[in-house]
């Protein structure tokens, strides 16, 4: 394991607040992610599923979690499952959880193996005096899930072998639990935000023209690699001039030029918990006089942005707000006038050639993570704040990042130390 041990105390809690949300007489079944196939017999990366890691700790494929809170014997209210490992699986795959690590690493006593789940499973649906099934669903309002998981597979097959149970969405209550952080998960995402600032440093100290951006990619790699993460928390975004106003632009492939400006979106994962910094800099350490009127209206719209996040703040209308300020920078840059807004078609308003996605997005487990959009904002909630500004005629895209957690009174910025000015930046490329 390339992080440190996680304290248990935040999975042992993590349990508690769920136990706390669920009806009378409920189970909860929870199952890892699989390991994707590639191609051949190749396998890609194993990814933990978010929910199971925040209740158990365990990064490890072939794992179920079982609550049955009101279940007659003590010893199986709480049980993980864990897959079993042989002399076979330790030579070509390495070492497996034993049950012992497990407890310690996840505050559970009763640890059995995968192949007791069924046995156990029906046990408890049938004499366990069950009111209401929780079954995990992806429900994140981005998903786009063309692939059956683990957990789907698992929803059907329950709800074939149990169809009169009376089931339950577990997903809200995991998005609302998941949405406020603990001070163990701030430290693990200020982590991953510190992984991405050296790397960023690293980077200000390569880039000239002539470079390629997959040699940047390589550089960031570099540094999350040796600093324990074990690499992106997402496809990076390494784009040079015209590409810049690409929004997911990743193919990372072309040549940085002289005039070029490059667009950054680039975080590190550090112990599955994201980071997700964006900045834009000149290829030549030098901004040039629109490049630097651009960036400077975006960072005051940026800094505009994260003082208007608080409490109690609905994130559509705090959109909004940034929309006005974004206009305004517009009509500074002269890329349209007051009259031009006057007389707009309202349902296609002018800003949005400029500025057509949203001014943050929760971050945590999942770089999108879970949290319903429309609730108010909550203290200990982490948000990215990331206007931009993209003049597709100029081949000149700005965008600035950084991750903020809210406070009783404003935000704490979680990237407050990784450089932004325009000064620091040239500084920098330039020593």
């Amino acid at each position: 394991m390339r992080y440190k041990n996680i304290n248990k105390e935040l999975f042992i809690t993590n349990r508690k607040r769920l136990l706390k949300n669920l009806k009378s007489n409920p189970v909860v079944v929870v199952n890892s992610n699989d390991v994707m196939p590639s191609n051949s017999d190749g396998t890609m990366r194993f990814r933990q599923n978010s929910d199971l890691f925040y209740l158990t700790g365990v990064d490890q494929e072939e794992t179920i979690l079982l609550l049955c809170p009101d279940f007659p014997d003590k010893k199986f209210r709480e049980v993980l499952f864990l897959r079993e490992t042989n002399e076979r699986i330790a030579t070509w795959e390495g070492h497996k959880l034993t049950k012992e690590e497990a407890r310690e690493a996840t505050g559970i006593e009763t640890i059995l193996w995968t192949t007791e789940f069924n046995t156990l499973f029906k046990t408890a649906m049938v004499m366990g005096d069950v009111e209401h099934v929780y079954l995990n669903t992806n429900d994140h309002y981005r998903a786009d899930v063309m692939v059956e998981t683990r957990e789907m597979r698992f929803v059907k097959s329950c709800m074939a072998n149990f169809p009169l149970h009376k089931y339950e969405r577990l997903a809200p209550i995991m998005h609302d639990l998941r949405s406020v952080k603990s001070k163990i998960e701030i430290d693990l995402l200020q982590r991953a935000c510190d992984i991405t600032e050296s790397a960023f440093r690293r980077v200000l100290k390569f880039v000239k023209p002539g470079v390629m951006e997959y040699e940047i990619e390589a550089e960031f790699a570099h540094e999350f690699l040796k600093s324990c993460s074990r690499g992106f928390a997402y496809e990076p975004i390494i784009a040079s001039g015209a590409d810049s106003c690409v929004l997911h632009y990743i193919a990372n492939e072309k040549q940085c030029k002289d005039s070029d400006i490059l667009l950054l979106d680039v975080g590190a994962e550090y112990a599955n918990y994201n980071a997700d910094l964006t900045r834009t800099i000149p290829v030549n350490g030098k901004f040039s006089k629109r490049q630097k009127d651009v960036y400077n209206a975006v960072l005051r719209v940026k800094r505009q942005a994260t003082k208007l996040l608080k409490p109690g703040e609905r994130y559509y209308d705090y959109h909004k707000e940034i929309q006005k300020i974004v206009e305004s920078e517009l009509i500074g840059l002269k890329l349209f006038d007051k009259k031009d807004v006057k007389n707009q078609d309202k349902s296609k308003p002018l800003f949005q050639k400029y500025f057509m996605h949203g001014t943050g997005h929760q971050l945590g487990l999942d770089v999108h993570d879970v949290g319903n959009m429309y609730h108010k904002m909550k203290v200990g909630q982490v948000w990215t704040v990331e206007p931009g500004i993209y003049i597709r005629e100029e081949g000149l895209g700005i965008r600035i990042e950084n991750n903020v957690m809210i406070e009783k009174n404003g935000v704490y910025d979680l990237m407050k130390n990784i450089p932004e000015e325009v000064e620091e930046l040239e500084e920098i490329m330039n020593s």
